[in-house]
């Protein structure tokens, strides 16, 4: 049987000036909770934002059964709001729910607690053609007790942050040749905490060397490109765009979906292929053209302008006749209301 959502009510206030404020730090004034217990979701609520209380051996702080999701809300040029493909983004967590143990959340009360939650916060929203608000569904182990055992006990939980445009500058990055991301049969399609805790001491090395994200390799041959940090990576070579194939290492982008079904309907030829270092590198050595961009859901269309290989580095196409541009106004397109909706992307509030 379907839940009802407690809400409070809606009080108008006057939302600070948050460009200036780093991501992520700033919250909106509520959250969205839920307990499950005993085989059942419990008191779906939404309620003023504040700290959790939580048992110090609860088993999300011991053994990783930890899993998110990143989505937006949009403020559309007609003045409605709207979420970006939430289904989308609900069949990804339910994945990632299911390789980690954890229980699925009914569809209705995802996409209603999102529903609720935007509402309610929606003042949040920045205006702006690159203001959203970045929407952080979660779920962690609550039940207390130490010992390796999946928990009988979690939280769902919803916040957000007023977001911009992630990257402010094109992006240097450095493929990652000795430590990995994931491997075959690991967690690299989840979106669990552990592979972003994996991923912070390679990075900061990078980020000495004077790179900003580094290129993931395969975990075998160390050679086919994968993800970049946050996003997924993608080439364009020749007039085409070029993706690693989505695998059990790769994260099935949303933004990167979107992009791939843009670019066809554009008629622009599109490979989900592996591709290696080498060949980019060839290329780039022979002089030819390679755009190289990051594609997220935070980073939106990220340019990359510096992709270190071992001791060299390598500059790809970044001009205003970039792929990359054209690809990334005809979303903010759609999202913002701007060009018709023709696959149903955007979930109105």
């Amino acid at each position: 049987m379907e839940q009802t959502i407690s809400i409070p009510s809606r009080v108008k206030r006057s939302i600070p000036d948050t460009r200036s404020i780093p991501f992520g730090v700033q919250t909106t004034d509520h959250m969205f909770i839920s307990e499950y217990k005993n085989g059942n979701w419990n008191d779906p609520r939404i309620t003023p934002y504040a700290s959790l209380s939580m048992s110090p051996i609860a088993l999300c702080l011991h053994y990783g059964q930890t899993v998110f999701e990143g989505m937006k809300a949009f403020r559309q040029s007609d003045g409605k709001v709207a979420i970006f493909r939430p289904d989308k983004h609900y069949e990804r967590f339910m994945l990632s729910l299911k390789r980690m143990c954890m229980p699925e959340i009914p569809r209705y009360l995802f996409i209603e607690a999102l529903h609720q939650f935007v509402a309610l916060d929606s003042d949040w929203i920045p205006a702006g053609e690159d203001g959203a608000l970045y929407l952080r569904p979660f779920m962690i182990a609550t039940e207390a007790r130490l010992g390796m055992k999946t928990s009988d006990e979690y939280l769902f939980m919803i916040v957000a942050t007023p977001a911009y445009q992630y990257y402010t500058k094109p992006l240097r990055v450095k493929v990652e040749s000795q430590y990995v991301r994931a491997a075959e049969g690991g967690t690299g399609a989840a979106k669990c905490g552990g592979n972003y805790g994996a991923a912070l001491y390679p990075t900061e090395l990078a980020r000495q060397s004077g790179f900003d994200q580094v290129i993931w390799t395969d975990s075998y041959h160390h050679e086919f490109m994968e993800e970049s940090g946050t996003m997924n990576v993608m080439f364009v070579i020749n007039n085409i765009l070029i993706t690693p194939p989505l695998s059990g290492t790769i994260l099935d982008g949303v933004t990167r979906d979107s992009l791939l079904t843009l670019a066809r309907d554009m008629g622009i030829a599109v490979e989900e292929r592996k591709i290696s270092y080498r060949e980019v590198q060839k290329v780039l050595e022979n002089g030819g053209k390679v755009e190289a961009f990051g594609a997220g859901t935070a980073a939106v269309v990220a340019p990359i302008e510096i992709i270190g290989i071992g001791n060299k580095e390598y500059h790809c196409h970044i001009g205003p006749d970039a792929l990359m541009h054209k690809l990334h106004r005809k979303l903010v397109a759609i999202r913002k209301g701007q060009a018709p909706d023709l696959y149903n992307w955007n979930y109105i509030i």
